[in-house]
């Protein structure tokens, strides 16, 4: 029979056994930390119905959406988390307590050109805070230290939170009689990292056909910068002029004025007048986070405020807010950037042990009392030379090898070998367990992202 060739699809990743130890570690610490914040975990089907799935219809997600048939079902794999949501919500109204707070970190599924960076399968990690006809100001304030949180945990030092709100533009562009080009304007000024400011002028005036004294309006507002207190003293001189824009600028305030309170630094966090993302979505403040040593990556964390997350399934008006980790791409782009810390314990098992005679009992017992205090552990079955036994601890980078010989067992006690260090002590079972669980914590403790 002929051999099939394994492979991986295109734009899926696949990972070896120590790289995904860490990727459960990232998971592990935004589970944690999104914890901290009172969100409650949340997992819906990868698979829904296409009716429900497209309720909103057309645009780019239809075409890159995943879609089948199963007998006389029109199915569809999810193509975010957000969409999942709604439909929960409105299904679940009656049953749920709101402000609804949730986060899921899970799988979607995007038939889009696979390419660097940018997968087809990917895990997004999302939370949001769902409001029951209205949402206070101060949950879209809180937003920025639960970021704060998550990446400092992670270990990321040098990142900033950059925060806008779309009322602001809209309003800026009304009252200066753009908003039908509004959304072309954001689109081209959204280019300003990439290609300058004297770039971004020729188009507005070339592609987005602007009378260059309008184009130098656009131009002269987003180049509005300084300090938080500086942005927003230079936003105050716009006042009075549209009442959308008021509106968006004491939310702003609202949002920007409790950053201490929050423990957020002030480093962490910037007003972007550039940031309008969701140009059909969010309607209120909007979030990105970058790395700062590595804007080329973009950003790793973005959200914002939107006013009705479920109306394609219910007349009950339900604003939110939330922000979205690309997880996926986030751990790639880690990894190509050699930013992942090779201090985590990446390895399957804490301590190997290794029976050295041929009485297995004594070796059983010791691995069962490692195991019961959370010490993940193997027992080394393989009638194999010593040598061998050693490397395969070594080539799974195991922290502990405790061997068992038959001094040892008419002892009571069991040689403990420190794989990195070398290190080999003699510890009754109990002890060494002791020892080895406060080793492995502290090698736990170190950040997942080298700084």
């Amino acid at each position: 029979m002929a051999k099939v060739t394994p492979r991986t699809l295109s734009g899926f990743m696949e990972l070896l056994p120590s790289d995904q130890v860490k990727m459960e570690r990232i998971m592990q610490i935004l589970r944690d930390s999104y914890s901290v914040y009172g969100f409650t975990p949340l997992d819906t089907p990868v698979i829904e119905s296409s009716e429900v799935l497209l309720a909103k219809g057309g645009g780019e997600t239809e075409k890159q959406i995943y879609r089948f048939t199963k007998g006389d079902s029109d199915l569809s794999l999810r193509f975010d988390l957000t969409v999942p949501l709604a439909k929960y919500v409105a299904a679940h109204y009656g049953e749920l307590t709101f402000p609804f707070r949730r986060y899921q970190i899970g799988k979607v599924y995007r038939g889009e050109r696979a390419q660097r960076g940018r997968f087809r399968e990917f895990y997004q990690a999302d939370i949001d805070i769902i409001g029951d006809g209205s949402l206070n100001i101060m949950n879209e304030a809180e937003i920025p230290a639960i970021i704060y949180h998550t990446f400092t945990r992670l270990g990321f030092r040098r990142f900033k939170i950059h925060v806008n709100n779309r009322k602001i533009l809209n309003g800026f562009y009304s009252m200066n009689g753009m908003s039908e080009k509004s959304g072309e304007i954001m689109r081209t000024v959204d280019k300003l990292d990439k290609i300058g400011a004297e770039k971004v002028r020729t188009l507005l005036i070339e592609e987005v056909k602007m009378l260059p004294c309008k184009a130098e309006t656009v131009m002269d507002f987003m180049a509005i910068c300084g300090t938080n207190a500086e942005v927003i003293a230079g936003l105050e001189r716009y006042r009075g002029m549209d009442s959308t824009f008021d509106e968006g600028l004491d939310e702003l305030i609202a949002v920007t004025s409790h950053l201490r309170e929050f423990g957020v630094p002030e480093e962490n966090f910037a007003v972007d007048l550039t940031i309008a993302r969701g140009l059909d979505y969010y309607t209120g403040t909007v979030y990105e986070t970058i790395m700062t040593d590595h804007p080329e990556i973009g950003s790793v964390c973005s959200g914002g405020r939107y006013d009705n997350l479920a109306e394609y399934y219910t007349d009950k008006k339900l604003p939110g807010v939330g922000i979205s980790i690309g997880l996926t791409r986030l751990f790639y782009v880690l990894q190509e950037q050699k930013l992942l810390s090779d201090e985590v314990v990446s390895s399957p098992a804490d301590a190997l042990v290794i029976p050295m005679s041929e009485d297995l009992g004594p070796a059983i017992s010791v691995a069962t009392e490692l195991r019961s205090v959370g010490i993940r552990t193997q027992l080394y079955m393989e009638k194999k030379k010593f040598k061998a036994r050693m490397s395969y601890a070594d080539k799974l980078a195991i922290p502990f090898v405790i061997l068992l010989g038959d001094d040892e067992i008419n002892e009571g006690i069991c040689s403990v070998k420190n794989m990195n260090s070398g290190e080999q002590i003699k510890l009754k079972p109990s002890d060494a367990a002791v020892y080895i669980r406060e080793k492995i914590d502290a090698l736990n403790s170190a950040p997942i992202i080298k700084e």
